[in-house]
């Protein structure tokens, strides 16, 4: 090679090596571009440091079915229903209950009679009004609800304080609104939707199940 391509090259070379030395102290090379550095959380991933990132919500909206919007407004029929009936139910729970206990006492047939005929009163008084205004809709849940307050069906306690005669005849006109006084309650089973908005009933105004 030429002597003086040598020394441009040797020239060139120490030119180089003294910009990279000058970089840091000179404005113009330290200077940082706007994502030059960007601070970001990471994790560590099977042994290896990777970006994490947290994606923005994605909102999916499609409009319901004729099945899915039927099934949402007996959701929400069942639902207001329970809410309306329940606080009737547990207090008839806790009177009939009441009830049940006294009797337990009482072996006279006429004192239990009498002792009956005094706490209906007590019942007309208290629930007369407000269950008139109630749905048959509403009124099939309510029994639900009592049988599952004092664990008998609304047949049986008609039978046990009236006689097996006035709950045939309630049988009857029951069955005329397509309901049945002798409807079970399974929490567990059939009525578990009941059961979960009992649950939201109860929590919402302080209950003890």
């Amino acid at each position: 090679m030429p002597l003086y391509n040598k020394t441009i090259s040797f020239k060139f070379f120490v030119l180089f090596v003294a910009v990279l030395l000058t970089a840091k102290s000179n404005p113009l090379f330290a200077q940082k571009g706007q994502y030059d550095t960007i601070p970001v959380s990471a994790i560590i991933y099977n042994g290896d440091t990777m970006e994490a990132k947290t994606l923005v919500d994605v909102s999916v909206i499609a409009q319901l079915t004729a099945k899915q919007m039927k099934a949402n407004a007996e959701w929400t029929r069942l639902r207001n229903a329970v809410y309306v009936t329940y606080p009737y139910a547990r207090r008839a729970g806790i009177i009939l209950n009441d009830i049940n206990a006294k009797l337990v006492n009482i072996s006279d047939r006429s004192a239990r009679k009498a002792y009956i005929k005094s706490r209906e009163k007590e019942l007309k008084k208290e629930f007369t009004d407000p269950l008139t205004n109630l749905s048959v809709y509403q009124g099939k849940v309510l029994m639900k609800l009592i049988n599952r307050e004092t664990g008998n069906n609304c047949y049986e306690i008609i039978k046990e304080y009236k006689n097996g005669l006035v709950a045939r005849f309630y049988q009857t006109v029951a069955f005329f609104f397509d309901s049945n006084l002798k409807q079970p309650y399974n929490a567990a089973g059939d009525d578990a939707q009941i059961e979960m908005f009992v649950k939201e009933v109860q929590r919402m105004y302080g209950f003890v199940s």
